[in-house]
C-alpha cells in the first residue's frame, strides 16, 4: 500500500510535465497512466 500511495503522485507529476512540454502526447500519457493505476489496483486485490 505504501508503494501505491507514493507512486501515484510521482506518475501524475511526470505526466503533467510531459503534457506541458508536448501537448500531442496527451492521449498516450493518459492511457499509460490509466493502465498503470489499473494494474496497481488489481495487484492490491
Amino acid at each position: 500500500m505504501f508503494m501505491y500511495l507514493s507512486l501515484q503522485p510521482l506518475v501524475s507529476l511526470i505526466a503533467g510535465i510531459l503534457i506541458l512540454m508536448m501537448p500531442r502526447l496527451l492521449g498516450t500519457i493518459v492511457a499509460i497512466y490509466l493502465i498503470l493505476i489499473g494494474a496497481l489496483g488489481l495487484a492490491r486485490m
